[in-house]
C-alpha cells in the first residue's frame, strides 16, 4: 500500500485557523480585491495580492488592504489561484475535525438524493468547501483526486474522514491530472486504503456499478478521471427515454468512451449503434458492456477512429442516423481557449446535424469551463445554420446532481449540453 502523507504536526495543527494564532501566517489583499471573498467566492488570485506568502497548502488568514478578516484559505505558492478559501467564518479551526465535518455534510447531501447507482460523486471540490478534491464512489470503492496544494497537506485527515463517513475500506488515490503541475504538485496514484494491509498484493482496481439496471465495469486506476463519468448519469437515462419515445433505430455516439450512451441507446431499443472513440481499450470495455447486459453483439459496432474524420467519412457515404451524441473532450479548459474551441465545437456539430436524419434527435455536450451555457448555444445554433438545419430545443442539459454548483460558485457548472430534435 502507498504511504500516506504524514500527519500534520498535532500540536500546531489545532491552532491552525483561529484568530488567537500568533504564528499564522497572513495574505493581505489590494486595495478593492476583497468584493469576491466578500460574496464568498474561495478564490483568490495572485494579482490580487498586496503582501505575504506561505509554505504550499499552509492554512493562512486573509485580509483585506485595511486587515478586515475575510477568510482562512490554502496557500499555493505556484498556481495562479494563490489561495483557496476553506471558510469565512473568524470563529472556525481548520484541523482535522474542520474536514471531517465538510466531508460528513457532502456526504449527508448524497444520501438525500434519489440516485439510481451505485456509484455517485461524493466531494465535488468547490461546492462541498473543499477545493481541490473531488471523490467518486463506486460500489465499495473510494476514488480520490487531491488536486490542490491545499488538500494535499491534509490528505492523511481527509482519507481518514472519507472511510470514517462511508464505511469503505478501498481508497485509491488518482491524483494523476495535469493541474496538480500548475501546484507545483508531482502526479500520485495508488491505494491510500485497502483492508489487505500493507505488504500485501494490490487488490483488483477493476469495480461492477450499476445504473438504471445496467451494469457497468469501472477501473479506478485506469480509467479517465477517477474512473467513469458518472456526471452523465442522468442524461444517458434520459437519453434511452427519448431513443424509446422518437423511435430511433440508428444511433452514432461519438467520443463514446465504454459506451455509456451506447447501452443506454440499446436499452431504448435502438437496432444499431455505432460507437467511436479513437482509444481501443474504452471501445474494448463497451462492447463488453453491451454483451455485460445482455445485448445482442451483433447490434454494436465499435470504431476505433478520429470522429471528426469519421464524421466527414459518413456524410460522403451518405450515412443517415436517427439519433447523434456528442461529448468530447474539454476543448476550453479556460476563457482564454474559447475562441480556438468555439470553431472546434462548432465543426463537429455542424457536421452532426448533416448526418441527422429529419426528426432526429442530437445530444450535444461541452465540459469546457471555458465555454459557458449561452456561448454553448450560440455555437450549436451557427453550427445548424451552416448546416441548413434547424431543430427544436427539447431540453437543456447538465452534471448529475451529485455534482452540485453553489450559488457562490458559478464556475462549478462546467457540463452543459443540449437535447435537440431536428425539423
Amino acid at each position: 500500500m502507498a504511504p500516506l502523507a504524514p500527519a500534520a504536526d498535532p500540536v500546531t495543527v489545532p491552532r491552525w485557523g483561529t484568530l488567537d494564532n500568533p504564528s499564522m501566517k497572513t495574505i493581505r489583499l489590494r486595495h478593492g480585491k476583497e468584493r469576491s471573498l466578500q460574496r464568498r467566492h474561495p478564490w483568490v488570485f495572485e494579482g490580487s495580492i498586496a503582501s505575504g506568502r506561505a509554505d504550499p497548502g499552509e492554512t493562512v488568514k486573509v485580509e483585506s488592504h485595511e486587515g478586515e478578516f475575510l477568510a482562512w484559505g490554502a496557500y499555493s505558492p505556484t498556481s495562479a489561484i494563490r489561495v483557496r478559501a476553506w471558510s469565512f467564518e473568524a470563529a472556525e479551526r481548520i484541523d482535522a475535525a474542520f474536514f471531517r465535518r465538510r466531508i460528513d455534510r457532502a456526504v449527508a447531501m448524497r444520501s438525500r438524493l434519489a440516485i439510481p447507482s451505485d456509484a455517485l460523486r461524493l466531494i465535488h471540490g468547490e461546492a462541498d468547501g473543499l477545493p481541490g478534491l473531488v471523490v467518486d464512489r463506486y460500489g465499495d470503492t473510494l476514488s480520490a483526486q487531491f488536486l490542490a496544494a491545499g488538500v494535499e497537506r491534509w490528505k492523511a485527515a481527509i482519507a481518514e474522514a472519507l472511510i470514517a463517513a462511508t464505511g469503505c475500506s478501498r481508497l485509491y488515490e488518482r491524483s494523476d491530472a495535469s493541474v496538480r503541475a500548475l501546484e507545483g504538485l508531482e502526479p500520485a496514484t495508488g491505494w491510500l486504503r485497502h483492508p489487505q494491509g500493507e505488504g500485501a498484493s494490490d487488490p483488483a482496481t477493476a469495480v461492477t456499478i450499476r445504473e438504471h439496471g445496467w451494469q457497468l465495469q469501472v477501473d479506478v486506476a485506469l480509467g479517465h478521471k477517477t474512473g467513469y463519468y458518472l456526471d452523465q448519469r442522468d442524461n444517458r437515462q434520459l437519453f434511452m427515454e427519448w431513443v424509446r419515445q422518437f423511435g430511433c433505430r440508428r444511433v452514432l455516439n461519438c467520443y463514446s468512451y465504454t459506451g455509456g450512451f451506447s447501452v443506454a441507446a440499446l436499452a431504448g431499443g435502438a437496432e444499431q449503434v455505432t460507437s467511436v472513440d479513437s482509444s481501443a481499450p474504452a471501445l474494448a470495455q463497451a462492447c463488453a458492456h453491451v454483451t455485460l447486459n445482455g445485448f445482442d453483439p451483433g447490434r454494436h459496432q465499435a470504431l476505433d477512429a478520429d470522429v471528426n474524420a469519421t464524421l466527414r467519412r459518413l456524410i460522403a457515404e451518405g450515412a443517415v442516423f436517427d439519433a447523434i451524441v456528442l461529448d468530447p473532450p474539454k476543448f476550453a479548459p479556460t476563457a482564454a481557449h474559447a475562441e480556438r474551441a468555439a470553431r472546434a465545437y462548432k465543426d463537429i456539430n455542424r457536421l452532426a446535424f448533416k448526418l441527422l436524419a429529419p426528426g432526429g434527435l442530437l445530444l450535444t455536450f461541452s465540459c469546457s469551463g471555458g465555454v459557458d451555457a449561452s456561448l454553448f448555444h450560440k455555437i450549436v445554433a451557427g453550427a445548424g445554420l451552416d448546416a441548413g438545419v434547424d431543430g427544436y430545443l427539447l431540453h437543456r442539459l447538465e452534471a448529475a446532481p451529485d455534482h452540485p454548483t453553489t450559488v457562490t460558485f458559478p464556475e462549478g457548472e462546467y457540463l452543459k449540453g443540449l437535447a435537440i430534435l431536428r425539423q
